[in-house]
């Protein structure tokens, strides 16, 4: 019997077994090589869409290590490990949350950017706990809630202070990440709930400043602007 599971109540081997004998009848049908299924697909002309899960930091090649998963997290490698790395991407959409979280240890620069009062605000507003064990998860800028903005000024991170008294723009690793400080911009925010909006254009000024500034920012176009969690919660700009 396995007990004291998230605070779960107790699962005898019985049960997990005849869970399985249940389920996998269900997706047995859908087992096969991979690889070959989706080569032949590609081949036939059909879309093939990949979904990654955790951000570039989480890379195991190219995040904070020893902070990251056991795989490679970029969409570059998606091909690879669907068991396709002869095929080529040929579009690429990044997803960029409009504040940073962090679940785990490890070094979380923007959260210092922060007072504990005002990141367990946007960590009520935000919902920011783990979905199986309630966690807290950690937060900092660039933004608060993008659907519900409650203070007068948004911070943004737009650099980091090493402590040889420079900044960067981009990121560190090792002991100097460790040591850095935020560097913080702020921007306007704006009082009223923007989750019914699905035009840009009807977004209150200050948030398409925000969005834009971002886009400078960051150097690419923002297309697409989740404003809550719904499917239709999203405004695509031309």
């Amino acid at each position: 019997t396995m007990e004291k599971i998230y605070g779960q109540k107790p699962v005898s081997v019985d049960e997990m077994w005849a869970w399985c004998e249940k389920y996998s009848k269900l997706f047995a049908p859908y087992i096969c090589d991979v690889g070959g299924y989706l080569d032949k697909a590609d081949r036939e002309g059909k879309k093939i869409m990949f979904e990654a899960q955790l951000g570039a930091l989480r890379d195991i090649d190219f995040g904070i290590y020893p902070y990251t998963s056991s795989s490679n997290t970029v969409s570059a490698y998606a091909p690879i490990g669907a068991g396709i790395p002869g095929h080529k991407l040929n579009l690429s959409i990044g997803i960029m949350k409009a504040y940073s979280s962090c679940v785990g240890e490890g070094p979380f620069t923007t959260e210092l950017a922060m007072t504990e009062a005002e990141k367990n605000e946007l960590r009520e507003h935000g919902h920011e706990y783990g979905a199986a064990t309630g966690r807290p998860r950690r937060v900092g800028p660039i933004d608060l809630v993008a659907s519900h903005v409650y203070m007068e000024e948004v911070p943004i991170v737009t650099a980091y202070k090493l402590t040889d008294g420079s900044t960067t723009t981009r990121f560190p690793m090792g002991k100097t990440l460790d040591d850095a400080q935020p560097v913080v911009e702020t921007v306007p925010g704006w009082h009223c709930d923007i989750t019914g909006v699905r035009r840009f254009e009807d977004l209150p000024q200050a948030a398409q400043n925000y969005v834009t500034r971002l886009e400078e920012l960051v150097g690419c176009k923002i297309k697409y602007i989740s404003v809550g969690p719904e499917r239709d919660a999203c405004i695509v700009r031309a």
